[in-house]
């Protein structure tokens, strides 16, 4: 028997301190070779994307794949679990999993890589995804400010509003990414940007920089000169960086970065790094993994069964 959880179910059980706690598990499972993940694939039609990852997550007991189309501007994202004994056990519409675990990543990164203390957060971006960043960090940081950029006014100036209200922070809706970055100790782009957008002198250590938006080898938010400047670069998974990490792709282009400089976040999590001293500047590039979603789902799986949220049926006979 499968349960198929809706957006409306999974809205109802998602938890961002559980999904943090199960992001950093998973991750920390990934760099001791206990978890597994394998980078996305991609499937182009006319007018239509297919993208497809899946992972093995043994400390939450599943594996599975997430999947989804993109076609006239919609996207469509589907988890599928399985138990370790091979058993289906979920089918989850997985649009605000998502954004709660990109927001649990960028949380993960943060309380391991960020300065000490109360720290000024800049976000580049006010859309789906630059909420569930905000919320993840305001789990796992002591934020000072909080200071928002977008390209359009009114939206900048609604989701400073809306976090306000929501935090108990003081949130500004900066006239200018310069103005927001400049003198933040976190600065996170969540943007669909093709082209970078800030510029790396306005970043001072010690920081940490989280490009957060791209996912595709010929997109970039963050500028190569600011690459080639931080002191340590980590990544979700090599693996997957050196498909979808158009930042890191082009600076290496530009001859400003080598993959040997890369540490995985996993490692970072498992004891396998020692921080630099004096930190400097720390880019983490986060592209989403599999894993992450599998983590996720395995907080919510369990909490929807216990309210009886869904529907459940019989799959295989």
């Amino acid at each position: 028997m499968a349960r198929i959880l809706r957006e409306e179910d999974v809205a109802e059980v998602l938890d961002m301190d559980a999904v943090i706690a199960a992001v950093t598990a998973a991750m920390r499972e990934l760099g001791e070779g206990k978890a597994q993940n394998e980078p996305r694939r991609r499937a182009f039609a006319p007018g239509a994307l297919l993208n497809v990852m899946f992972a093995a997550y043994p400390g939450g007991a599943c594996m599975g794949l997430k999947a989804y189309s993109v076609s006239g501007g919609k996207a469509r994202f589907l988890v599928t679990v399985f138990g370790l004994d091979g058993t289906l056990s979920a089918l989850i519409d997985a649009d605000l999993l998502g954004a709660y675990r990109t927001g649990a990543a960028t949380a993960v990164a943060a309380r391991a890589l960020a300065p000490k203390g109360p720290v000024a957060v800049a976000l580049i971006g006010s859309g789906h995804q630059a909420r569930t960043q905000a919320l993840a960090l305001s789990r796992v940081l002591e934020i000072s400010e909080l200071r928002v950029f977008s390209r359009d006014q009114g939206h900048r100036e609604a989701f400073a509003a809306e976090q306000a209200t929501a935090f108990g922070l003081k949130v500004v809706a900066a006239p200018s990414a310069e103005e927001a970055v400049r003198g933040a100790g976190v600065v996170v782009t969540i943007t669909t940007s093709t082209d970078p957008v800030l510029d790396a002198a306005w970043v001072t250590g010690p920081a940490l920089v989280v490009g957060a938006g791209s996912n595709f080898a010929n997109r970039s938010e963050i500028p190569a000169d600011l690459v080639e400047r931080a002191q340590t670069i980590v990544v979700d998974q090599l693996a997957t960086a050196r498909l979808e990490s158009g930042d890191l792709i082009a600076a290496h282009a530009a001859g400003k970065f080598e993959w040997e400089r890369a540490v995985e976040l996993g490692s970072v999590l498992a004891g396998g790094w020692k921080p630099p001293e004096p930190p400097g500047v720390t880019l983490f590039e986060s592209h989403g993994l599999a894993l992450w979603d599998l983590a996720a789902a395995s907080t919510v799986l369990p909490a929807a069964e216990a309210k009886g949220l869904g529907q459940v049926v019989e799959v295989f006979g």
